[in-house]
């Protein structure tokens, strides 16, 4: 195992900055996923770690070595790629085997080495087929197995499950977690997929346009998002958003946003913002609640799922999504009346995208909408 740093990493190709002034530090042992849209730069770094990218500035250390000059074969790394890459002329057993013939490991121990890892990966019953006669899963089993056999102090995953179907990805998951329990090695692994870095990571660092976001734990980054960019990409359905400014009067805090004054409960938002100030308030469809007390809200659309319902709401002119229980009984054109989990709302600068919380956690309480306008008749 080894801890990987990134010290002021960047990458320019001519003019374009894909990666700018990046700082991580990864331990050892540790899973990181690297998650952003596509063109954001996570795979980008990804080759700069694998030595197959050079550094435009910056250092990388893997363990307590400076890798910037050193070839991919010597950082002591193994990467699996988002293509399989096998020899499809060798059988799995020969491709899981190559690396090691390779580097001209003595037949005996190259033969240990593969069942070890045949064993690891549930392949014993497929060495000796080809890899035509393996099934999306199969095959990148044995591409990981590859990377395996290695022993690395470091593995590189790039989307390595964006091939397979969606039943097939979630296998795969669940084995790739239970691999990294077993093995206790360092991976750092490229998404697109939220879910993926939710579900495997100990840490998540969110990219966007070549600049790291966050870095923190998959709660963190779910339940105090650093900024608006990561708030929103995080999260199925996406967080609502709207628009309004800070309203500090002798009866509290509120943000007002046209027609309604969403109130803040004391010590939510830092004492520096102050009255008046441009904000995006945030709130995830599952702090959406129908309440007898809440707002009039117009049903616009119902997704079920069968596990919950998704529901689309008109709130004064605003859309807003919440994530409702099953049974829920509502259709399209039905009115119902919404509050907000007020301890659960989010607050950013809407001009720098900020998140403005103290993430003091103030008593829960789902009274959060004050109309300002008449309230509008029910149908």
């Amino acid at each position: 195992m080894a801890h990987v740093t990134l010290k002021n990493v960047c990458k320019k190709f001519g003019t374009f900055t894909a990666v700018d002034d990046l700082d991580l530090s990864i331990d050892s042992g540790e899973f990181v996923s690297l998650l952003g849209p596509s063109g954001c730069g996570k795979t980008t770094t990804l080759r700069m770690l694998a030595g197959l990218e050079q550094l435009t500035a910056g250092e990388i250390r893997i363990g307590d070595r400076v890798v910037n000059d050193l070839a991919p074969s010597k950082r002591d790394i193994a990467m699996v790629f988002q293509s399989y890459a096998l020899y499809p002329h060798m059988t799995v057993a020969q491709n899981i085997e190559y690396p090691l013939r390779k580097r001209g490991v003595p037949k005996a121990q190259r033969k240990s080495k593969v069942v070890y890892a045949a064993r690891l990966l549930q392949l014993e019953e497929l060495l000796e087929r080809k890899p035509r006669e393996l099934s999306g899963g199969q095959q990148q089993r044995v591409a990981l197995g590859r990377a395996l056999v290695r022993d690395p102090a470091v593995f590189l995953l790039d989307e390595p499950l964006s091939n397979l179907d969606a039943k097939l990805r979630a296998h795969m998951r669940a084995e790739l977690i239970e691999l990294r329990q077993r093995i206790g090695k360092t991976m750092i692994y490229v998404t697109h997929d939220q879910l993926e870095a939710m579900t495997m990571s100990d840490r998540i660092a969110v990219m966007s346009g070549g600049i790291l976001q966050q870095f923190a734990s998959p709660d963190t980054i779910y339940n105090r998002p650093a900024n608006r960019f990561v708030a929103g990409f995080i999260g199925t359905p996406a967080m609502n958003f709207v628009d309004g400014k800070l309203k500090r009067t002798e009866d509290g805090t509120g943000v007002e946003v046209d027609d309604l004054r969403i109130s803040l409960p004391p010590d939510l938002i830092n004492a520096d913002a102050g009255d008046g100030l441009a904000v995006t308030v945030g709130f995830r469809p599952e702090d959406v609640v129908i309440d007898n007390n809440g707002d009039v809200a117009t049903v616009v659309l119902v997704e079920p799922t069968g596990h919950e319902s998704i529901v689309f709401f008109d709130l004064l002119g605003h859309r807003v999504v919440g994530r409702m229980a099953p049974d829920l009984k509502v259709a399209a054109g039905d009115m119902v009346r919404l509050t907000l989990r007020r301890h659960r709302l989010h607050v950013f600068d809407r001009d720098s995208g900020k998140r403005l919380n103290t993430d003091r956690a103030p008593d829960e309480d789902a009274e959060s909408l004050d109309k300002t306008a008449s309230e509008p008749t029910e149908g």
